[in-house]
């Protein structure tokens, strides 16, 4: 038995479309926050449970019977190392025997203020005893989408990446990487997959795809990360996203989402989604 968390999830759906391809949906557990979500899943065959990471109670009978686990990362920045461990103990007690983690590219290393969640995370992993594999993802290629059209409209996309690279997959990509080890024949255990995009890019080559796709010119205006910060919350952010937002960019300039490895590649047996094809998507009406 599999379990997907956050399976009504962006991620979580695509990790479920993933598995669906070989696996039965009587052996696919979605364990969602909000069951209502998870109703057009139940109706695929699936096993719907109530798993909230902000309510402990309701872990433990979601993982009964479940033999491998995917624990897709919270979205409650500066609470999921507490909902991660409620999650991990509660596997732990359940015997589960095998938990992934989607966690953040170099979480070791990362520059990234979002890395020591992830760091945290990892390490409780370690000690707890259950065997588990490390899902380190990069960048979407959708975190840019939102910003495409925009930059058309402005004839600029502002940053503070400088020349940094970007080794960015879709969602679907990553998600098709998941469903990969967790359907593996081999033993998995222990294993860190530093997950990435095959093409990187700097937001100036960004900039120039869009222009070259658009057919106006777009250019990038880099600024310092104070500076970005505070375009960002005058552009309605509010300054919490807009501060973690400009502090990636800057990791971006120290090659903290930059990996040439192709281990994503290598997983799901095919080249990455590009970021020209998120582009073009995203000027398509």
């Amino acid at each position: 038995m599999i379990a997907v968390t956050g399976a009504s999830g962006h991620l979580g759906r695509l990790v479920v479309a993933s598995l669906l391809r070989t696996v039965p949906p009587s052996k696919i557990v979605a364990a969602v926050r909000s069951p209502e979500k998870g109703r057009d899943l139940a109706s695929k065959g699936l096993s719907i449970r109530h798993a909230d990471y902000s309510r402990p109670d309701t872990l433990l009978a979601a993982f009964a019977g479940v033999d491998k686990l995917l624990l897709i990362s919270g979205n409650e920045v500066g609470r999921r190392v507490e909902q991660h461990k409620a999650v991990i103990a509660s596997a732990r007690q359940a015997g589960v025997k095998l938990l992934l983690y989607t966690s953040l590219l170099h979480a070791d290393r990362s520059p990234l203020r979002l890395g020591e969640e992830h760091r945290q995370t990892e390490a409780t992993l370690r000690a707890s005893g259950v065997p588990f594999v490390l899902l380190r993802n990069s960048w979407y290629t959708e975190n840019y989408a939102g910003a495409v059209v925009q930059a058309v409209k402005l004839g600029v996309h502002y940053g503070c990446a400088s020349a940094g690279r970007v080794s960015a997959a879709s969602r679907a990509d990553y998600a098709e990487a998941a469903a990969a080890v967790l359907t593996a024949k081999d033993d998995p255990n222990g294993r860190i997959y530093e997950l990435a995009g095959d093409e990187a890019f700097t937001l100036a080559e960004f900039a120039a795809e869009v222009a070259r796709q658009s057919g106006t010119p777009v250019r990038y205006q880099d600024l310092p990360e104070v500076e970005y910060r505070t375009l960002l919350v005058k552009a309605g952010l509010p300054e919490p996203i807009a501060a973690m937002l400009a502090n990636a960019d800057a990791g971006i300039s120290k090659g903290a989402l930059f990996d040439d490895s192709r281990q994503l590649h290598a997983l799901i047996g095919r080249p990455t989604t590009s970021i020209s094809s998120t582009i073009s998507a995203a000027l398509t009406p």
